[in-house]
């Protein structure tokens, strides 16, 4: 950020800055709601347009796929061009193709479709934190990232109820659709918000290079990796040559880190300073929020499956088992932002403990309750684990980018949300190839499939994610007692 770009967000009067934020919240969260509402259409998706596994899954994973890709290049264009135009180019993307999706007549269709919505969600994601490190200060600026946390906390919670009430609206044929027609009138009232409320930014002094090589480098990087996750479904027909991708993934990172390296002694601006790693901070941050990802939303959609398919609920009663979760993370994910600044990385870390005992207790209870109970009992864990995720979300992104320089928040900002995204994928694609494997285990077919064992080898997978970002949050709260 230029000195002419912070004297022009210093100018904004609070409540100007408080409007800006608040704008690009609600875009933040109707692009992340997108990341779990849609779990709970996928079965009237495969009536509607006879989509097989592999669509069904890239349909969920195909988006953060894209999400993910388009999250640094977006980060970067809006450090060294103007956020607010980037912040407004995406969400323009993310409200047209949201429609392209309501209206497409093929699975085909509806997969690129749903591939340039992620990117649109992609361009403007980081402009948010972006504009959080432009206009706060402070402890104002660790309330503001608590607000954010705490949205993107609620949002990916609510997406399954949200889903479940359209698809209810709509009916079982194409109850689907409403889930992206509801992004069209939203996106077009926030486009016109955004529009009148974010600061434009001031004119950059001399050329700004974008780095192109190694923004395709990472790119590339990023979609090596993830690929053999987002085709992975659980099938039979998976095929085991998608695990060769990471073979490239492999190849392809050290290029990406030595051409930055070279660009940056050269004397320019390289797409991802990654010399940002060396800072503890950032570094056990972003594996925090990795882990939380990967396991979160897979708990989420086999939670979603498990109702549905194994227990026969409607979707719209599947979906409000993740209130207490949301309600429960909005309320502590407040409370964290503003003790964040006090207690550090112990916040995150008893969070996190809360989070798995919460969750443990989920699990037991879709195991082991009779199915009439199940629900019940489901969303009173999920209540415990909402109260403890809300320490984790918000605290955490507040204390990864503490010591990273405002003028490269949004590409610090972008590749911690990579890391997200690339969670959710891994961990999606992990739990719910558990979950499918398990459930048709028995090739006789002689018994009806056994959901239980199924929730609980995916489960388990997320369980064990969940424990490794506790052992990552842990790792930094040593490294900060011992500096």
């Amino acid at each position: 950020m230029t000195a002419a770009t912070a004297q022009r967000a210093a100018d904004l009067d609070e409540g100007a800055k408080k409007r800006a934020f608040a704008v690009s919240i609600a875009v933040a969260v109707l692009t992340i709601l997108d990341l779990s509402k849609v779990n709970v259409a996928l079965p009237s998706i495969d009536r509607a347009l006879d989509a097989g596994p592999t669509e069904l899954q890239i349909i969920v994973a195909g988006y953060a796929l894209a999400f993910g890709l388009s999250l640094v290049p977006g980060g970067r264009l809006g450090d060294v061009t103007s956020r607010r135009r980037m912040f407004l180019i995406g969400l323009a993307v993310f409200t047209v193709c949201s429609l392209l999706c309501a209206i497409a007549p093929t699975s085909g269709l509806l997969l690129v479709a749903r591939f340039a919505q992620g990117i649109g969600a992609g361009l403007q994601m980081p402009q948010v934190l972006g504009l959080a490190q432009e206009l706060f200060q402070g402890e104002a600026r660790a309330r503001a990232l608590g607000v954010y946390g705490a949205s993107v906390g609620i949002g990916t919670a609510l997406g399954p109820t949200i889903g479940g009430a359209l698809i209810a609206v709509g009916g079982e044929q194409d109850g689907w659709r409403y889930i992206f027609w509801m992004n069209v009138p939203l996106g077009v009232v926030l486009f016109v918000l955004a529009a009148r409320t974010l600061p434009g930014g001031a004119p950059k002094q001399g050329r700004q290079s974008l780095d192109p090589v190694g923004i395709g480098l990472l790119g590339a990087t990023v979609v090596a990796f993830m690929l053999p996750f987002v085709l992975t479904t659980g099938q039979p027909g998976d095929s085991p040559l998608r695990w060769l991708a990471l073979v490239a993934a492999a190849g392809l990172l050290p290029a990406f880190i030595l051409w930055e390296r070279r660009y940056r002694a050269g004397g320019r601006t390289p797409a991802v300073d990654v010399r940002l790693f060396e800072r503890a901070s950032y570094r056990n941050g972003i594996l925090v929020a990795t882990a939380w990802f990967a396991a979160g939303p897979a708990t989420f959609l086999l939670n979603t499956l498990f109702l549905q398919e194994g227990l026969g609920l409607a979707p719209v009663f599947a979906g409000m088992v993740t209130i207490p979760f949301a309600l429960a993370s909005a309320a502590t994910a407040y409370a964290a932002g503003r003790l964040v600044s006090r207690y550090g990385r112990a916040l995150v870390v008893v969070g996190l403990v809360i989070a798995l005992v919460g969750f443990a207790l989920s699990l037991t209870a879709a195991v082991l309750a009779p199915p009439q109970l199940a629900p019940w009992l489901m969303a009173a864990a999920l209540l415990v684990a909402g109260a403890g995720g809300g320490a984790v979300v918000s605290p955490n992104q507040t204390l990864t980018l503490s010591e990273v320089p405002v003028q490269q928040g949004g590409v610090a900002a972008s590749v911690g949300q990579v890391g997200q995204r690339v969670g959710t994928a891994m961990g999606v694609a992990g739990a719910s190839a558990v979950f499918f494997t398990v459930l048709n285990a028995d090739p006789a077919g002689s018994r009806l499939p056994d959901y239980h064992l199924a929730v609980l080898g995916g489960g388990g997978l997320a369980f064990v994610v969940l424990l490794g970002a506790l052992v990552f949050a842990l790792t930094d709260l040593r490294h900060r007692r011992s500096v």
